[in-house]
């Protein structure tokens, strides 16, 4: 379509008034000087001028733009404009001076989505049952250009791993080869893996080597030395180069840690022509771009477009360097920029207030990809002073087209996976990016370390990704891999530690036809707009009257403990409300000493305490069983067990303390659960105390306010790295029956029992001991979330329908992935 604009131009004459003036009178002996005569008239005006040639026509071009299309894959319109210099009332593409799009809203796809289908743990290249302590892990991960052999690395080891995956549903090992030093980074040319290692002797002393290993044999054809520190490595789509990024990175022990610290880092340039043997190298330095720390650009992470232009992020620097591979030429460079951000937590304070704001926050990208020749997307992990918690488009001229600003910070408090305790640094902390083409969709994967997930972006308009999904990952994913020939997408999880139940993973995710099953459970908005917060659920207890509520209690990992109301009559599980367990009546402020901390009370009455069961009776009135925390036998005693009682509001009623007999053999690991049957409260203990060979089952008969004290037997510790076996939870099912969860303190693949168990109370003496019956092995059911399995299965609950709901403690994301996994297990009673 043809808009035609014409120009105009005037042309003004101007006519100046004549003024004449008189000075002639004659000279007397004593005569006055002449008068001025009067002005003359006004001269007639002169002609109009010729008035001037027309300017050129201005033009605009419409084009349709179909599906698929590189710009607005949904389709759309571009628009072009440009002046006509030939005249000829059409804008010829010479003429277009201006480019813009307007794209289709994007309509997410929600007949297909991401699921996980396999966690493998990096453990298993060293056991076949990951019966090991040493730290491994996966940082960074490519695949053969088949997309059947994932390889990536292991920095701890010093080893490249390689793992088949032609079922990516079972994921299998192929073994490691051991490197001259760490590797850094892995991308795949033909049949050749390029790995960056890191040979340095220190950080003055730099080294490093760009290795060429065929992936068939795992073994080493070629190490070229690429004079410095590698960190990042990729090849272009067309395989003609690779880029190194050579970080040299700085001691961050040294003074205050900060910039410049030489050897200045660069980027290294292999051209890929012919075999490995005949590859040859560029450097081009970046030092003197960046306004910060110029002399020390310490380039961070590259990627390549399909115009063979280089994207480096330089972290530190907040800058960003465009370098065409064919002749080593810087392109373009700019500053990331700072982003203002509101509505974040900025306080590690254990409570989650998303209600602070940070001014000029430099973003501080690790992570880069490619979107197109046009567009970029930055992680802004951040660093020294910044880390905008966030995402950021770019285009090539340097502007920023979309910015995330506190959305990934907000998300992550709405699904149970903000990690509180860097509140104060980088929140959510996106780390890297990752882009892909999935049939008819193109996506953006951006991971956040802190929080474990893989945020998911439909970006069919580049300048506004529309979020699709929100994946869980392993502990602090690093790497992301599309592989969209055959709908996969792999994540690398790099944190390892057998003792804190954390294995390094590689996730892989399908794209299919099945709905999204995560997360399991959202949370609704506060009257302020902002989500409720949650994390550490640790009790459940089903609504008596209405079969779609269910009630559930934060522990102590979080200050000003709350009771949640769940929503689970659709999918995910909502959690609706948020009520503060308070003090009001001074109820726990006048206990004994030694019962509850100060600290326990705060100024506004809400309390911190550790719930870790509930019960929800039909008077509407709640019970709450409080662990304690210290030991009586070898001390101190931090804070007693407590069954507490609140009205709907969370208005404390009453507390109940244990027998001074019983209270004297505390151990750590007391009250777990609670359930109400016929006007007694059962509570689970933990672990036996002192003395004991088996776990009490307290019965608190409210009307007579008295204790009795039934005793289970647990099962003997079953798994390879031993632990213990426990209770987590207990709930009433009629007929004087109790449903317990019984687990070890074990996940991974050094998890075994996670098990349901039943027992009759009824006709039981005092101190009897139960007699339990397995109800169900959960452990099934728990690798059918496609995950490693959960150390703390924590709450159950009977519903109305007779199903049972069971869910797991994220223990706030606290060396944890965060996930919370709400099951159903149907009527299994």
């Amino acid at each position: 379509m043809q808009i035609k604009k014409t120009a105009l131009a005037w042309g003004i004459a101007l006519a100046t008034p004549l003024f004449l003036v008189a000075c002639g009178g004659d000279d007397g002996r004593d005569g006055v000087g002449g008068q001025l005569g009067s002005a003359g008239a006004n001269g007639v005006d002169g002609a109009n001028g010729v008035n001037g040639s027309d300017g050129l026509n201005s033009l605009i071009r419409q084009t349709s733009l179909q599906a698929g299309n590189a710009q607005c894959f949904s389709g759309g319109v571009m628009v072009e404009s440009g002046r006509d210099t030939n005249a000829d009332d059409a804008l010829a593409d010479s003429e277009v001076m201006d480019t813009s799009y307007i794209c289709a809203p994007t309509l997410l796809n929600e007949a297909k989505n991401f699921n996980r289908i396999a966690a493998f743990p990096v453990c298993f290249q060293d056991d076949v049952n990951c019966d090991s302590d040493d730290e491994t892990s996966a940082e960074i991960v490519t695949a053969s250009t088949d997309g059947m052999t994932l390889i990536y690395t292991d920095s701890p080891a010093d080893r490249v791993g390689f793992i088949d995956i032609a079922d990516p549903s079972k994921p299998s090992v192929l073994g490691v080869l051991g490197l001259s030093g760490e590797p850094t980074a892995v991308a795949v040319k033909d049949e050749f893996v390029l790995v960056g290692v890191n040979t340095s002797a220190d950080f003055i002393n730099v080294s490093g080597t760009l290795d060429v290993i065929d992936i068939a044999s795992r073994s080493t054809v070629r190490s070229i030395d690429v004079g410095g520190q590698p960190d990042s490595v990729a090849v272009s789509p067309d395989g003609s180069y690779a880029v190194v990024v050579i970080e040299n990175e700085r001691d961050e022990d040294l003074g205050n840690g900060a910039p410049p610290q030489l050897p200045a880092g660069n980027i290294v340039i292999i051209n890929l022509s012919g075999a490995p043997s005949t590859w040859t190298t560029q450097t081009v330095a970046i030092t003197g771009l960046a306004d910060l720390y110029p002399s020390d650009p310490e380039p961070e992470f590259v990627d390549i477009n399909s115009d063979n232009i280089a994207l480096v992020s330089l972290q530190e620097n907040n800058h960003i360097v465009l370098v065409n591979l064919a002749d080593g030429s810087i392109v373009n460079h700019f500053s990331a920029g700072a982003v203002d951000l509101t509505g974040i937590d900025t306080n590690e304070d254990d409570i989650i207030s998303q209600n602070q704001s940070l001014d000029a926050v430099l973003r501080e990208p690790d992570g880069v990809s490619w979107l197109s020749t046009e567009y970029f997307v930055t992680a802004n992990e951040g660093d020294l002073d910044g880390g905008s918690r966030s995402f950021s488009v770019f285009n090539t001229a340097g502007d920023v087209v979309y910015e995330a600003g506190n959305s990934l910070d907000q998300l992550t408090a709405r699904l149970g996976h903000y990690p509180e305790g860097r509140s104060e640094n980088k929140g959510n902390e996106p780390e890297n990016a990752e882009f892909g083409v999935f049939g008819s969709e193109r996506y953006l994967f951006v991971n956040s370390e802190r929080a474990s997930v893989v945020f998911v972006y439909d970006v069919a308009d580049f300048t506004k990704p529309m979020l699709k999904q929100v994946l869980p990952a392993g502990v602090a994913p690093e790497g992301a891999l599309a592989i969209p020939s055959r709908n996969l997408l792999v994540v690398a999880s790099e944190k390892d530690s057998r003792d804190d139940v954390i294995r390094s993973t590689l996730n892989i995710y399908y794209y299919g036809s099945a709905p999204a099953a995560y997360p399991t459970v959202i949370s609704a908005d506060r009257l302020d707009g902002s989500p409720i917060s949650w994390g550490a659920i640790s009790g459940l207890s089903a609504d008596p009257a209405n079969s779609n509520l269910v009630y559930a209690v934060d522990d102590s990992f979080y200050q000003k403990n709350r009771i949640f109301t769940l929503d689970v009559s659709q999918e995910p599980a909502v959690i609706a409300k948020e009520t503060r367990i308070t003090d009001g009546n001074g109820i726990l402020a006048a206990l004994p000493a030694g019962v509850l901390p100060a600290s326990a009370i705060n100024a506004d009455n809400t309390v911190n305490i550790d719930p870790e069961g509930i019960a929800k009776l039909a008077d509407g009135s709640v019970w709450i069983a409080s662990e304690g925390s210290g030991n009586a036998v070898d001390g101190p005693v931090e804070s007693m067990n407590l069954l507490i009682k609140t009205n709907a509001a969370g208005l404390v009623q009453q507390a109940v303390t244990l027998p001074p007999a019983v209270n004297a053999l505390q151990r750590k690991n007391g009250f777990e659960g609670v359930s109400e049957y016929q006007g007694k409260l059962y509570v689970a203990f933990q672990r036996a105390w002192e003395g004991e060979a088996n776990v009490r089952i307290g019965i608190y008969d409210i009307g007579a306010a008295s204790w009795s004290f039934l005793f289970y037997p647990l099962d003997a510790v079953e798994s390879q790295n031993g632990g213990w076996v426990g209770l987590s939870e207990i709930t009433s099912i009629g007929d004087g029956e109790f449903l317990v969860i019984e687990r070890d303190n074990q996940g991974g693949p050094d998890a075994v029992i996670k098990r349901l168990y039943k027992f009759d109370t009824t006709n039981l003496a005092d101190g009897a001991i139960v007699a339990k019956s397995l109800v169900r092995d959960v452990m099934p059911d728990m690798l059918a979330t496609g995950g490693l399995v959960t150390e703390k299965i924590e709450g159950i609950a009977l519903m109305k329908n007779g199903d049972v709901l069971m869910v797991n403690d994220n223990d706030g994301v606290d060396d944890s992935n965060g996930e919370t996994q709400l099951l159903n297990l149907g009527d299994i009673l």
